[in-house]
């Protein structure tokens, strides 16, 4: 049987050259970091190749730094998580039954943004824009609280909630409050103007086995639903993070203000992740994140600590993220148990 390092090795072999994009693979089991390599382009153009400094678009992955943001304002009292809505935004009084952690959840019942943009739309659309197309919508889809439905309308929300509590912008307080604090050189929230470093740039298949530029649509400019950058080497300080640091360790708050997806498996989403009780009274974690140019997966196992990150320039390749599972299924120690896992992206549709 292969060595995990060999098994890696070989799979990034197999879906990926030093002329295509690639992706970048984290394995770490608490202070020691089993794999961190990367292989293929992250800009065809320049030829700068990936490796565990390259900044990924993290799409909904970025979701979990956006809950935290959260959480760090109700800790220092400035909001409630049964706060209505309304409370914060007055353009969204008639929705006044929707609480923060609706919104936390994706229990809100809020319709989605992307089923409403304005056929005449041609700038991407920002997190004002989504206000006000959220706005104008007539009613929920379902009374708040009573199912999960996955909704990015609910996160871009929440990032403009962190502005208008803390009264700065949302990128300087990821950066004050996160990146600093956790020394995260490479992470930074994407704006138009502001200049990435190490920036991966996110590409589609074309006909022929080549690539295209594919970096940005109309949709990828809102925030708080998935418009972080960071690197494989930040993130390992992120997740370490989640346990280890007071003001981030999440232990105790995986079990507060959740949605129960499927009682009879056990799985939940909350803080910004998908979580599956193992039987053992602690859960493994997960999320997926697919957008135009990139698609990511992150596992966080309970069994001594585990990170499993891959972040890939390639849009809609699911199939290396399925090989991946399937190489990790030979390492029981580092394959999740759940089926959850694979479901994640029916879950965010």
């Amino acid at each position: 049987m292969p060595t995990l390092e060999n098994a890696l090795d070989s799979l990034l072999a197999r879906h990926f050259t030093r002329f295509t994009p690639g992706a970048v693979l984290l394995v770490a089991r608490e202070d020691e970091v089993l794999y961190l390599r990367g292989a293929g382009k992250a800009n065809l153009d320049t030829g700068a190749a990936i490796t565990p400094d390259t900044t990924f678009r993290l799409a909904s992955v970025s979701k979990q730094f956006t809950a935290m943001c959260v959480h760090l304002l109700a800790q220092r009292g400035l909001l409630k998580f049964t706060d209505s809505i309304g409370l914060y935004f007055p353009e969204l009084a008639h929705f006044s039954e929707i609480r923060l952690l609706h919104l936390l959840n994706h229990t809100s019942g809020l319709p989605d943004f992307e089923e409403h943009i304005p056929e005449n739309q041609a700038a991407q659309l920002t997190d004002e824009h989504v206000l006000r197309i959220t706005a104008a919508q007539p009613a929920l889809l379902f009374s708040p609280g009573n199912q999960y439905r996955y909704s990015n309308t609910g996160y871009v929300l929440l990032g403009l909630l962190v502005e208008r509590v803390a009264s700065i912008n949302y990128a300087d307080f990821l950066l004050e409050n996160i990146f600093e604090p956790l020394q995260m050189p490479h992470s930074i929230l994407y704006q138009p103007e502001a200049a990435i470093p190490n920036r991966a740039m996110g590409y589609s298949r074309a006909a022929e086995d080549r690539f295209e530029l594919s970096d940005q649509n109309i949709g990828t400019a809102t925030r708080g639903d998935g418009c972080i950058y960071t690197s494989a080497k930040d993130y390992l300080k992120w997740h370490r993070s989640l346990s280890s640091h007071p003001l981030f360790n999440i232990n105790n708050k995986l079990n507060k203000n959740i949605a129960t997806i499927d009682e009879a498996k056990s799985w939940r989403y909350g803080m910004g992740w998908f979580q599956a009780e193992d039987g053992n009274g602690t859960s493994e974690l997960f999320h997926s994140g697919d957008t135009s140019g990139f698609t990511n997966l992150v596992m966080r196992l309970p069994h001594h600590n585990t990170v499993i990150a891959c972040f890939s320039n390639i849009a809609g390749n699911q199939v290396f993220l399925d090989d991946l599972l399937q190489v990790l299924s030979h390492f029981p120690e580092l394959s999740p148990k759940s089926e959850l896992v694979k479901q994640l992206q029916q879950l965010t549709r």
